[in-house]
């Protein structure tokens, strides 16, 4: 057993599609069994649709793409950040920033299936729903990182296979995984630091020192870059994702909360919340081709624009405003904005179903 994380098995209780909340005393860490999907609920998958975490509200929210209209708006957790929907396209994975769960939502109407307990403290908040069906959660209060090896159960009741790794870095935020969920590397924003975790062989995590305030974060879609952005020192860096080499600086627009890759794998943006615009970066050269304004720097603190997220075919970016309660719909191409979709208060993560 690895000194550096530790294997917990959850005990579930079948109670039916709902899940109660977390134990008071922090010591259950469990959660029911889904209940079992019909055809109802697959009709979501035919559905463009948005879904918001509403941070100040404590709600999670369902926009129709094509109309623009929010369709539906629930209570959630405490201080709901970041969020993931499933690879089928049935659930929603919520992180719970002001508590210690990962709660999963019906896609189809945002009813609880189940909620999954990370233990004392944990606040996660990055999250990743893998293709090959594991969620990856970053726990910035246990200064470590969890794989959910099993969060959908089906009708027979085991546990979620949830595995601890630890970062031993302040703060670490955000998560981008290996396709071939090899390692994942996080954002620590009080430690300053990226580190590297290894998931499936011996070596210790690994952490490089990067700008200020690292927290954007992703991976190429070929796996061979690591982007992060700095938001503190307004830079962008692209870095090894073995070595953990830094092999080229970017500089950005002012404070770069988020940055996200197009599908095509051929640029990247930067989300910048003091200049209201995105930095648009070239991969293949590493330098800024572009700038795209969301917003006026006038009106970037009316708006304070965070979370960003492509359209599954690259030609929008969805730019969530959290003081404006509306998620911007930007053209690529143009850089015009389309429409503002409204959302609930505080609206900050984002997750999309083509």
């Amino acid at each position: 057993m690895r000194v550096w994380f530790f294997a917990a098995s959850l005990v579930v209780a079948a109670l039916g599609a709902c899940a109660p909340g977390p134990d008071p005393a922090g010591e259950a860490k469990g959660a029911t069994q889904y209940a079992p999907l019909d055809a109802a609920v697959a009709e979501v998958a035919n559905v463009p649709t948005l879904f918001v975490a509403n941070k100040r509200g404590n709600t999670l929210s369902k926009i129709d793409l094509e109309s623009g209209e929010e369709v539906l708006r629930l209570p959630s957790c405490k201080n709901p950040h970041e969020l993931a929907t499933s690879p089928d396209g049935f659930y929603v994975a919520l992180a719970c920033y002001g508590g210690q769960t990962v709660d999963i939502f019906y896609a189809r109407d945002l009813t609880k299936a189940a909620t999954i307990d990370l233990g004392d403290n944990a606040r996660p908040h990055g999250i990743v729903w893998h293709q090959d069906g594991a969620i990856y959660v970053s726990a910035e209060g246990r200064q470590s990182i969890f794989k959910i090896a099993s969060p959908i159960v089906g009708e027979a009741v085991g546990d979620f296979g949830l595995t601890e790794y630890s970062t031993g870095k302040e703060g670490s935020h955000m998560i981008a995984v290996a396709p071939d969920e090899s390692a994942a590397w996080t954002t620590d924003l009080s430690s300053k630091t990226v580190t590297r975790i290894d998931l499936v062989g011996e070596t210790a995590p690994l952490s490089i020192t990067v700008g200020e305030e690292p927290e954007g974060i992703a991976l190429s879609p070929d796996g061979k870059t690591l982007w992060v952005s700095a938001r503190g020192s307004n830079q962008a860096f692209a870095i090894d994702p073995t070595t953990m080499e830094v092999r080229s600086t970017i500089e950005t627009g002012r404070f770069p909360l988020r940055l996200a890759i197009r599908p095509q794998g051929d640029v990247a943006v930067t989300s910048d919340l003091m200049d209201g615009g995105l930095t648009v970066i070239d991969l293949a050269s590493a330098a800024v081709i572009r700038s795209i304004a969301v917003s006026s720097p006038e009106e970037a603190q009316d708006r304070f624009q965070v979370t960003i997220l492509w359209s599954d075919d690259g030609s929008k970016i969805y730019v969530a405003e959290t003081a404006s309660n509306t998620v911007a719909e930007v053209d690529y191409e143009s850089g015009e904005v389309l429409r503002r979709l409204p959302t609930g208060e505080g609206g900050d993560g984002l997750a999309i179903l083509p």
